[in-house]
């Protein structure tokens, strides 16, 4: 159920938030006007990603800003500067050129997060070729498969990963020309591959982007779908400018921020503002080595003056496991500003952030489709925990029921539907790669269709409910789990809850909830009673589960969203479809 609304915090003069009145921004504002807020390529040759992030800050103000700071697993701290990156990234167009990879030639990466990622992202933007981000934890038929669907032609890894995981998959992947391997130590000699460091020390460090087509094609980001088979969502470098926009509006993001995302580039926020918007701005990006381990995250927040913090929904809850009283041990007052994606946050989780840190975690919505945020709750507005905000200015959002013909919007207040944005935002995507059919079955009557189930409210709040494919029809009732998920979190004892619905012969399906403990817990009968009881209080008895499982943990992806259709795939014994971007449980 939604929380107390968190009331907008006063603001000083001197730390005003970007997006000070939404509702002058949101009337006035145009995508064609806020281009100006880019530089485009010189003598007009266009919009290049790889331009807006580095080159013109190189040229400018910021040429000694720190762009990159990298935390190694070393310990050891490596900063590269705007200047340093304009040359390395320059290198790195070089080389690319040096092998005859072009404009749309797809160069992936498989490594984490260490400084050649981001040279190599960044490199291949400029040099009008294709960025294709790998996770890292990938295992060979996931990487096999993605390598296949988006004909590689070049891809850079670490000498670890490629004996593990590629070694034995070059000879069923006859476009795979070169892989380059950043060396451990020293340099590398494996046979039938190329030394990333030998050649970028090679390559000059002058490179002339060529004319960009703001519509060339830039990034390649994969999204798991229901049956095995990824999806390749192909977005251009027009997205540079929603990566800007929603960085300086939806994260509050500004030149001279301390950022940290938290995400991997290997799925899209990871590289949409986990390498792109921040830069765009000026910004110094934070990016660390390391896995997950919330004490020594907090070090880190506290240690490199965070300002600006954007996370997951499974770090937040793995967060509140250990309790605020961790949190306190840190000073982590450089923080202005926290936001989170992946799943949207239980109400329990957005009023958790304000207890330990001070500050709400914001909210917001976005898909792979859509390549940057849609939807957000903003720094100077008002907070309803457990919703996703307001659409972005630029961005118009209904709600919509599907008819044979086209579709109907719904103007009524808080009555369900599918949400839909108009389209033609800069970031949406430009198609599923060699999948036609399936691109065009998103789209009606000029909207996108975003398979996601929602309500807005009187306010223009927009409220999440589930994917279409996730709601549950119980005795004549449309349930979404979210709003039973949330329920369950609001008990001390919940650290997780899912929720699926399992056919039954009479009410149709019925709801059963999985539950992850929090520390000190025992999952027995008494408290699965208590839990149930605790439920059917805030729900009613129509709509709390009848049903009450333990788990250890619950599927869910490295961005932290719960998998319903994992759960409910094994729960019935059904095939799972595609999990290669499941976490490890």
């Amino acid at each position: 159920m939604p929380g107390p609304i968190i009331r907008k915090p006063p603001c000083e003069s001197n730390a005003a938030p970007n997006l000070s009145d939404y509702a002058s921004v949101r009337a006035s504002f145009s995508w064609e006007t806020a281009g100006r807020m880019l530089s485009g390529l010189p003598s007009g040759a266009g919009l290049n990603i790889g331009y807006e992030a580095v080159d013109r800050h190189a040229a400018g103000k910021n040429a000694d800003v720190v762009a990159l700071r990298c935390l190694r697993k070393s310990g050891q701290i490596q900063d590269c500067t705007y200047t340093q990156l304009h040359a390395q990234t320059s290198r790195f167009a070089n080389l690319l050129r040096r092998l005859g990879v072009g404009r749309g030639e797809r160069v992936f990466s498989l490594t984490g997060r260490i400084p050649e990622l981001y040279i190599t992202a960044l490199g291949t933007l400029k040099n009008g070729s294709v960025f294709c981000p790998l996770f890292s934890a990938f295992g060979p038929e996931p990487i096999r498969l993605r390598l296949a669907i988006g004909e590689a032609r070049v891809l850079i890894t670490t000498e670890a990963l490629y004996l593990r995981k590629i070694a034995q998959l070059r000879n069923s992947l006859p476009k795979l020309e070169y892989v380059l391997i950043v060396a451990g130590s020293g340099r590398s000699d494996i046979p039938d591959t190329l030394d990333f460091h030998a050649l970028l020390d090679k390559a000059d460090d002058h490179f002339t982007i060529p004319p960009t087509d703001p519509e060339d094609w830039a990034l390649l980001h994969f999204t798991s779908g229901t049956t095995g088979q990824p999806k390749a969502a192909v977005h251009v470098h027009a997205a540079v400018l929603a990566h800007h926009v929603s960085a300086l509006f939806a994260l509050d993001l500004r030149g001279g921020d301390i950022f940290w995302c938290t995400a991997d580039p290997g799925w899209v926020t990871g590289t949409s503002y986990g390498i792109i918007a921040p830069l765009t701005l000026g910004a110094t990006l934070l990016i660390d080595e390391e896995e997950f381990d919330a004490e020594r995250w907090y070090s880190v927040l506290q240690d490199q003056q965070v300002t600006v913090w954007y996370t997951a929904p499974t770090a937040v809850r793995m967060m509140m496991k250990l309790g605020i009283n961790v949190v306190q041990k840190f000073d982590t007052s450089s923080l202005r500003f926290m936001a989170s994606v992946g799943e949207p946050l239980n109400p329990e989780a957005v009023l958790w952030g304000q207890q330990a840190f001070g500050l709400p975690f914001h909210d917001n919505w976005w898909q792979t489709e859509t390549g940057g945020i849609m939807i957000a709750n903003y720094a100077a507005m008002d907070i309803k925990p457990g919703s996703m905000g307001r659409p972005l200015p630029g961005i118009e959002a209904v709600i919509v029921q599907r008819r044979t013909q086209g579709i109907e919007c719904i103007e009524q207040p808080d009555l369900p539907g599918e949400l839909a944005l108009r389209a033609g935002w800069p970031s949406m995507f430009r198609g599923y790669l060699g999948e036609e059919e399936r691109y065009r079955s998103c789209f009606a009557d000029g909207w996108y269709l975003s398979g996601d189930l929602a309500r807005r409210d009187a306010d223009g709040y927009f409220w999440f409910i589930g994917r279409a494919d996730d709601m549950i029809k119980s005795a004549g009732h449309l349930i979404g789990p979210f709003e039973v998920e949330s329920a369950f979190m609001e008990h001390p004892a919940v650290a997780e809850a899912g929720v699926i619905g399992k056919p039954d012969p009479i009410a149709g399906e019925t709801v059963k909830v999985f539950i992850a403990l929090k520390p000190g817990y025992a999952a027995d009968t008494l408290l699965q009673r208590e839990l149930l009881g605790f439920a059917r209080q805030r729900l009613g008895a129509a709509v709390a589960p009848k049903e009450l499982e333990f788990r250890r943990s619950l599927p869910k992806t490295r961005s932290g969203k719960i998998m319903r259709r994992v759960l409910k795939a094994r729960e019935l014994g059904l095939p799972e479809g595609d999990t290669s971007t499941l976490e490890e449980t």
